[in-house]
């Protein structure tokens, strides 16, 4: 009994000194942290939400005349059930060819994407230019956003925040909750998270993933557009698309700031979208909401040094690439959710999950390989 009473009073001082830390250092985020335990596909329950309308028109993607009918392997079903799996959706030629789903998700439910956003973003910063809102990405960060207009930080361009290569010491860690992500993700105040950051690299000669270049490329967004990231998405994206229905995403609080870096949600169906505007070159109808230059640079890779010294052949703006097929792209969150690109089959692969594989081959994890497999082969 002696023992356990000294567990529990060692127990509490350590939660006091936490609770007393998160409070004297403005770091109360943390409770919200700790009460969650970690990041889950429906968490847009738990924040506040911008509702990125559907198109007043909607377009259901057609059935294929093979809908449901085509190979799909045991192997697959069997590593995609592992990595618990809630929805996989194959679009061939604009049609439906496949879609499965799990754990009582349908083509209507929504679901957390977290860095998914991220190609998102990149696609609205490819129309802000080309609206004019944006010169070019050769644009300093510092013209839109008064903390990056003086000192070191005065150097850092737009086109270094697409390609994560900003030199500023953002620390992508999803599983410290003293990281700063972790402090982006629930925290209230993502201007100051976002640029309340030092210079530690030269901007544009290392490649480091930083959730933090896509916050500020969505400040930028805000500012330039005068919109909610949400509105803009819905008058140059989901309108236009024909999505089928509202998506949210999520914000640091009631009419707060977006969260560009993450946090968009919506089902398979229209998630497929985005894919078909990337396959289609940025264009909707034929019409290009993105200048050809600019989505041509979104999918090819940077060629920037990575922490290993060697040319980034996997990223490009806020989309990775397949090294094995360089024509291939896609977007990537933490939890396993992905839209693959596969333009010489005129494939979309939307995959949306609970969970991801650690296992990685030239950057591309376990599962992203054996889709993209799937989609040659179909």
């Amino acid at each position: 009994m002696r023992l356990i009473k000294l567990i529990f009073i060692f127990l509490v001082i350590i939660l006091g000194a936490l609770s007393a830390y998160a409070v004297l250092f403005d770091k109360t985020y943390l409770f919200k942290a700790a009460y969650y335990n970690f990041s889950a596909i429906d968490d847009y329950t738990i924040f506040e939400n911008n509702t990125v309308a559907k198109a007043k028109e909607v377009k259901t993607w057609p059935l294929a005349s093979e809908y449901n009918k085509q190979a799909y392997p045991d192997s697959l079903n069997n590593l995609l059930e592992d990595l618990r799996t809630v929805g996989v959706l194959m679009i061939k030629n604009d049609s439906i060819l496949f879609e499965k789903y799990w754990d009582g998700y349908s083509d209507s439910s929504l679901s957390g994407s977290f860095s998914v956003a991220k190609s998102i973003t990149s696609i609205l910063i490819g129309a802000a230019i080309k609206e004019g809102k944006i010169q070019s990405i050769e644009q300093s960060v510092g013209d839109f956003i008064p903390a990056f207009a003086v000192g070191d930080k005065a150097a850092v361009k737009i086109k270094d925040l697409l390609t994560m290569s900003s030199g500023t010491d953002w620390n992508e860690s999803y599983w410290n909750p003293l990281a700063v992500t972790a402090e982006a993700y629930y925290g209230d105040d993502l201007i100051k998270t976002a640029t309340d950051v030092k210079m530690v690299d030269l901007p544009g000669s290392l490649h480091k993933y930083k959730s933090g270049d896509t916050q500020l490329l969505g400040l930028i967004l805000e500012k330039v557009t005068g919109k909610k990231l949400s509105e803009y998405a819905a008058e140059k994206l989901w309108q236009p698309l024909g999505a089928t229905h509202d998506a949210l995403w999520s914000t640091d609080g009631s009419n707060g700031n977006t969260k560009a870096f993450c946090c968009f949600n919506t089902n398979a169906r229209d998630f497929a979208r985005i894919g078909k505007f990337m396959l289609d070159s940025g264009k909707i109808n034929g019409v290009p909401v993105i200048d050809s230059t600019y989505w041509k640079q979104s999918i090819t890779a940077c060629k920037i040094k990575d922490a290993k010294g060697l040319a980034c052949n996997y990223y490009g703006f806020q989309w990775w690439l397949d090294p094995q097929h360089s024509e291939i792209f896609y977007a990537r969150g933490i939890l396993g959710q992905y839209i693959i690109v596969i333009p010489s089959k005129k494939i979309v692969i939307v995959r949306l999950a609970h969970k991801a594989s650690k296992e990685r081959v030239q950057t591309v994890p376990r599962e992203v390989r054996a889709l993209i497999n799937w989609g040659l082969n179909s």
